[in-house]
């Protein structure tokens, strides 16, 4: 049998090493977290060439050739053939940076999940600051890559936003071959050319305030990436009405 004193000393040694353990797995995440920023931090801007695929139920949106350009810290725009974009403001969180740019946040170690077929490390992204927009993000890690699988952020103004990413040849960069971004449609204003799809004659009002309760998901595929190469002049000054 074994005595008290043993008994309390291998009890406080479970005690150390879980406590030691769950302290090593909290600096693993913020490692990788960095190590995910690093890659990213390597890209000043880009010029982006693909299609998006937008699926907005009651909604007819055409398939789109598209041009995104970005500029560090935050400058992010998608520039459509066809004028017609379905994304709305939170679109800058399909700017992986800008998750992770700040160092004034609290990291919780959320453990383990899986993204498609990765097995991925799972962080929550606490603002310190009060004031942010952003209540909450989630970030799902690939430890073998050091890429951002999935994200999901919560934001005071535009709702939650949640980016799922396939990479390819674009991923020592960070830059995702193909981004699927999922959004609430509340409180978006419709863009121009976009039409409804409804089979029981529901008026233009109606049907845009079914709309605005739903959700919404865009597709976009990169076929190519120019990185930190002189983009365009003032091509992110917002065009006049």
């Amino acid at each position: 049998m074994i005595n008290r004193n043993l008994r309390f000393s291998l009890l406080t040694l479970a005690v150390f090493f879980l406590a030691f353990s769950a302290s090593a797995q909290s600096t693993d995440i913020n490692q990788l977290i960095r190590k995910a920023r690093e890659k990213i931090d390597q890209v000043n801007t880009y010029e982006a060439k693909g299609k998006m695929k937008t699926n907005v139920t009651f909604l007819k949106v055409p398939v789109a050739n598209i041009t995104m350009y970005f500029s560090k810290p935050n400058k992010l725009r998608i520039k459509s053939e066809k004028g017609v974009s379905f994304i709305p403001k939170g679109a800058v969180s399909i700017n992986l940076g800008q998750l992770l740019q700040s160092n004034d946040f609290t990291v919780i170690d959320a453990g383990t999940d899986v993204v498609g077929k990765t097995e991925v490390r799972v962080a929550k992204l606490l603002p310190n600051d009060d004031n942010s927009d952003v209540v909450l993000s989630t970030v799902y890690i690939d430890p073998a890559q050091a890429l951002i699988r999935k994200a999901r952020t919560t934001t005071r103004e535009n709702g939650t936003y949640e980016l799922e990413m396939n990479y390819g040849k674009y991923s020592e960069y960070g830059l995702p071959d193909k981004i699927f971004f999922s959004f609430n449609t509340k409180d978006y204003k419709l863009p121009k050319g976009v039409t409804f799809n409804f089979d029981d004659g529901s008026q233009a009002d109606k049907a845009r305030e079914k709309v605005k309760n739903k959700k919404g998901r865009a597709e976009i595929s990169i076929s190519s990436y120019s990185v930190n190469q002189a983009l365009p002049p003032g091509i992110f000054v917002e065009a006049k009405p």
